[in-house]
């Protein structure tokens, strides 16, 4: 991991022994404010490009569905900012996206309807979701931080594990016939708006004040840019890694969540290759690989950006097989222009 930054770079306000100058800090300050804002021009520009490219594009249906469907990977961004802020990275997310509604399905619809097996109401859904997102990530969490174990090896075998544990369930085949409760964030409206749109909204204001002005997010962004410095400035490094790793998963489980209700059905597959559309949003946001580094208003507008472009080239006819490979484009960009404008390579 880099260096731990100083408390004027973007996202790094956990405090360091050593304070730049005050017109190096007065400079830094300034980079990291323009950072922030800096997608704002692209997303109008894109919304300009997709009207000419369409005119249905600015109509307030068609925006509403691409916020609705952005919502439901924004919460997964929302979760890897938090594991990659902290220095770590965690692949096993896009499956927990997926296993989470799955076990929840499994264990509520009935035999003959949905390929369940109906032991369980269906008020359990919700919770029973959140407890295998958190179950997850403690099992992370147990081997990362308890037995210190690589992160990205750790959660690339367990997203495999997952994945063949869904795969496993339900035999291969997709879950319907979903209780009202898994669906109930899709499909109702909260002031004129699906209720999935405001959990994410709120999801992110919540992450902005945390990580800006709290503690506890003070914390995160010293651990990911030294832990061993984090430790020894009295930070418990271990509880606050356990806990991002626990919280990490309980969000990927309720964005798996809203992806279920808004198909009203959980596929053997749902999750699968999403960490990749993940880590394009938040690398565009400014989320640093190094770990210490993003925020999460700057990954909010990453992840809003990507589905605009998708959109665009949607409604323009491009092939979905394109779309794929523009998110690894997008992610190589996006690493020139963060060693450009901090000076530093992201590895």
């Amino acid at each position: 991991m880099s260096e731990i930054a100083s408390p004027v770079q973007e996202g790094t306000p956990a405090a360091v022994a050593t304070e730049p100058a005050p017109a190096a800090a007065g400079r830094r300050l300034a980079i990291a404010r323009l950072r922030d804002l800096a997608l704002i021009p692209a997303i109008i520009v894109i919304a300009i490009v997709g009207q000419i490219v369409n005119p249905v594009f600015l109509h307030a249906d068609n925006l509403l569905n691409v916020v609705q469907t952005m919502s439901e990977i924004a919460i997964l961004v929302l979760a890897e900012t938090l594991v990659l802020v902290a220095g770590k990275m965690d692949l096993s997310l896009e499956s927990t996206f997926g296993l989470a509604p799955g076990i929840a399905a499994w264990l509520i619809v009935k035999p003959g309807v949905g390929h369940g097996l109906g032991l369980l109401p269906g008020a359990w859904a919700i919770p029973i979701t959140l407890i295998v997102g958190a179950l997850i990530g403690l099992v992370n969490g147990l081997f990362i931080v308890r037995f210190k174990l690589n992160g990205f090896i750790v959660t690339l075998g367990m997203l495999i594990v997952l994945r063949g544990l869904l795969t496993g369930v339900s035999g291969g085949r997709t879950f319907f016939g979903l209780p009202s409760s898994m669906l109930y964030l899709s499909n109702t409206n909260w002031l004129g708006m699906p209720a999935s749109i405001w959990v994410c909204l709120i999801a992110f204001a919540v992450a902005i004040v945390v990580l800006s002005l709290t503690r506890s997010g003070r914390s995160l962004y010293a651990i990911g840019g030294n832990v061993d410095a984090a430790r020894a400035a009295g930070i418990r490094t271990d509880r606050v890694m356990w806990l991002t790793l626990v919280l990490a998963s309980t969000l990927a489980a309720l964005g798996g969540l809203l992806l279920s209700g808004r198909l009203a059905s959980v596929a053997a597959s749902q999750g699968n290759g999403d960490i990749f559309t993940v880590f394009a949003a938040a690398v565009i946001g400014g989320v640093s690989l190094n770990g210490g580094k993003g925020t999460m208003f700057g990954a909010f507008t990453g992840v809003l950006l990507l589905y605009m472009i998708q959109n665009v080239l949607t409604l323009g006819g491009v092939p979905a097989q394109w779309i794929s490979a523009l998110n690894g484009a997008i992610i190589l960009v996006a690493l020139i222009l963060a060693r450009i404008t901090s000076g530093q390579a992201q590895e």
